[in-house]
């Protein structure tokens, strides 16, 4: 028996949706949402029934019967803490998502989305590994600052996706193995899953930079800044993420243009691109003493793990540690759709949300 699984992930921008028979993708599409248009709802929640009718009118073209589904999985949004896996959407999960979500996020779109299609169609809607999940254990939530506890935030779908899929290379189940995954995107998060369960991470804004954002800088110089008078709060912001790291030392978010500047002969771009690469892998290897020292492999996902220069200096600094899988791509499609394949065919159990 096959399974149709339809994945939606709304974005600030666009809605991507795609439609996977098993493991197979049947298609998938990025429903594009012009800024005049958004710009006229006064807050995303507001855009749920504009992005849910693209998704419906999209299947309609495809000549797709949503009364063929077997799920509906959407992007798991701004909930409280939650586990990882699955999650079954109910009311309460709803409600939270409208009315109190932790902040206001396109994802918070993707439950009620799926929720409402898979009515029609007569199945479950899930999310799945939601942008909230948090399963730190105790000790890493300790920051330093009693009124600044640490907390989970990083990449988890694919990060998780991909180490459950490279354990399954390495002939293991996920919970048998030790693993620290680096997300290297328009933001980079690290993370250690420790038989299972991510143990702990390094967010976006304490660990390596990015093409965009700043990641981990001197504190005392940070506040000093801040109070300077030179910059208000808004801009202040835009320097951490959005105007940080490479484009604030290069001027471009991308990194094949960092390698065309390389390849000109441009040694600063080198030194920064390469210092990137430096900072990834000292915080793999502050990942790798939480386990201390026994990890199975090492992970490099997200867009610039298809960068070969960046991942093979990467590479160099940390294949002591443990084998080193370069598994490049967001795959955030894939992993909604295989995740709740693995409900479907009883190989995880998917979660009841409460409050």
């Amino acid at each position: 028996m096959s399974y149709y699984i339809l994945a939606i992930n709304p974005g600030s921008t666009s809605t991507k949706i795609a439609l996977y028979e098993d493991e197979k993708e049947v298609f998938t599409k990025t429903l594009e949402h012009p800024v005049e248009e958004l710009e006229k709802y006064d807050n995303t929640q507001d855009q749920y029934e504009m992005r849910k009718d693209a998704v419906l009118s999209f299947l309609k073209e495809k000549n797709f019967d949503i009364k063929n589904l077997s799920a509906v999985v959407g992007r798991g949004g701004m909930l409280p803490p939650v586990k990882s896996g699955a999650y079954l959407v109910n009311e309460l999960m709803l409600d939270t998502l409208k009315n109190r979500p932790v902040m206001e996020h396109a994802s918070n779109l993707g439950a009620p989305i799926a929720y409402e299609i898979a009515k029609a169609a007569g199945v479950n809607a899930y999310i799945y590994d939601s942008v909230r999940t948090d399963e730190l254990i105790d000790i890493a939530r300790i920051s330093g600052m009693p009124d600044i506890p640490r907390t989970s935030t990083s990449h988890v779908l694919n990060s998780r996706a991909m180490a459950i899929k490279a354990a399954k290379k390495y002939g293991k189940r996920y919970d048998e193995m030790n693993i620290v995954v680096a997300h290297l995107g328009g933001g980079i998060s690290l993370s250690v899953h420790e038989k299972g369960r991510i143990v702990d991470i390094i967010s976006d804004d304490e660990g390596p930079f990015s093409p965009e954002r700043a990641g981990r800088v001197p504190c005392r110089d940070l506040i000093e800044l801040c109070y300077s008078g030179k910059f208000d709060k808004r801009t202040m912001h835009k320097k951490l993420r959005g105007n940080g790291g490479i484009k604030a030392y290069l001027g471009t978010t991308d990194a094949r243009e960092v390698e065309k500047m390389i390849e000109a002969g441009d040694e600063n771009a080198k030194l920064i691109y390469e210092a990137m690469a430096y900072q990834i892998a000292k915080g793999i290897g502050e990942l790798a003493t939480v386990v201390e020292g026994k990890v199975d492999v090492i992970i490099l996902t997200g867009g610039i793990a298809y960068s070969q220069m960046l991942t093979s200096w990467i590479k160099k600094r940390v294949e002591f540690i443990a084998p080193v899988e370069i598994m490049p791509g967001e795959n955030e499609m894939e992993s909604l759709a295989y995740g709740i394949l693995r409900v479907l065919r009883g190989e995880e159990k998917a979660r009841e949300y409460t409050e």
